[in-house]
């Protein structure tokens, strides 16, 4: 039996997590707006989002941020700031946002709780759940719940994926490394996934991301 190789992963995690500490102290001020503002950029978001912030399918899947893990929402629009993490898009929603408007607007989304919007091919679930559980051992692949905890509701820096749109998962877990972890001198946990996705072949991807899809 092949034995997962975790020390790196580890230590790239803890990494992440001070640098994520720091960062979140750093951001500890008074918020300097309105619950006026507040309001109309939750609106905003859920143009793209979803009104429940349960995602939304169009031209390309949005992601749900319903019941995110808070630190995780934070990390991810600083990253987009940052351009360590590359989307268009985000980077001109993300750029305007107040260190204090980031932390309210992961707040709000972290206690909204609608259903999944599924929609993936149900046949795949049973092999996605073997993988999340069980991990491959012959790809040096862990089980995704070590990080993402038994009920995918993940916690602190690690993001929820239970209930995220199955063609969002499969796509960002293909492009990982053309999105993700673009700056190597501000390393965060996007270095964890990146040999784990290089790990799944597409059907894996699918089949992950099929599982998840419709948990709650």
């Amino acid at each position: 039996m092949k034995i997962f190789s975790l020390q790196p992963l580890l230590q790239a995690a803890i990494l992440a997590i001070v640098f994520s500490a720091t960062g979140r102290a750093e951001d500890s001020v008074p918020a300097a707006f309105s619950k006026q503002e507040l309001d109309a950029k939750i609106g905003y978001c859920k143009t793209c989002h979803g009104l429940s912030g349960q995602g939304f399918r169009g031209a390309s899947p949005m992601p749900r941020l319903a019941g995110q893990q808070p630190e995780y929402l934070e990390n991810q629009l600083k990253a987009f700031i940052e351009r360590r993490r590359t989307n268009p898009v985000m980077f001109n929603v993300a750029h305007v946002l107040s260190p204090s408007m980031v932390t309210a607007l992961a707040a709000h989304f972290k206690d909204l709780n609608p259903k999944p919007l599924g929609g993936a091919p149900r046949d795949l679930a049973p092999a996605g759940k073997k993988i999340y559980d069980e991990g491959l051992p012959d790809a040096n692949v862990p089980p995704c719940a070590s990080c993402h905890g038994p009920e995918a509701k993940g916690e602190g820096a690690f993001p929820r994926l239970a209930g995220q749109l199955h063609d969002y998962l499969s796509r960002k877990l293909a492009n990982w490394s053309k999105e993700r972890g673009q700056d190597p001198a501000k390393p965060d946990t996007s270095a964890i996934m990146e040999p784990i996705a290089h790990g799944l072949t597409e059907q894996q991807m699918a089949a992950v991301a099929a599982y998840l899809s419709d948990l709650e």
